[in-house]
């Protein structure tokens, strides 16, 4: 099983199926796939499991470069990115790495990962969960947010 594979694997198992929660500014949902952020995969209903793992690759995984960055910080971008925008996954990593955090994941940020340690990799975490207490909706769905965020630390203290 390749990287994004693995990497996937992992976001869909937080993203999970249907959801459609007044509350959740995103709407309708189908594995993490928003109706209101990608109306194209909905012109025939819910978006099914290949189409989701297809935009992935090409909005996420590929938009915020993850297929340079080393195990675990392609998985930490990865799932960031999903959940809450490449913009802000980007900032996170590179705030954790020490480099000019400029949203957008480079040939310098790319190298700073491939040197990093245990301890940036929970920085580049702190960061992501701080991000979240920081939102609108913590108080409605932080305690979902941060223990997708554990989850990943978990996984990624696993490939560190």
């Amino acid at each position: 099983m390749n990287r994004f594979d693995r990497c996937f694997d992992h976001v869909i198992g937080s993203e999970g199926g249907y959801v459609n929660d007044p509350a959740d500014p995103g709407g309708e949902t189908m594995y993490g796939i928003t109706r209101r952020d990608h109306p194209d995969l909905w012109l025939a209903g819910p978006p099914t499991l290949e189409m989701a793992k297809s935009r992935y690759y090409d909005r996420y995984w590929l938009a915020c470069s993850c297929d340079k960055l080393p195990a675990p910080w392609d998985l930490l971008a990865f799932d960031a990115a999903v959940n809450q925008g490449l913009f802000p996954a980007a900032k996170a990593i590179q705030e954790a790495l020490g480099v000019v955090a400029d949203g957008r994941i480079g040939p310098i940020t790319i190298a700073a990962a491939k040197r990093a340690g245990k301890e940036a990799v929970a920085l580049a975490l702190a960061h992501r969960a701080l991000r979240y207490s920081q939102t609108n909706g913590f108080a409605r769905f932080g305690l979902g947010w941060l223990k997708r965020t554990y989850i990943v630390a978990m996984q990624a203290g696993q490939e560190a």
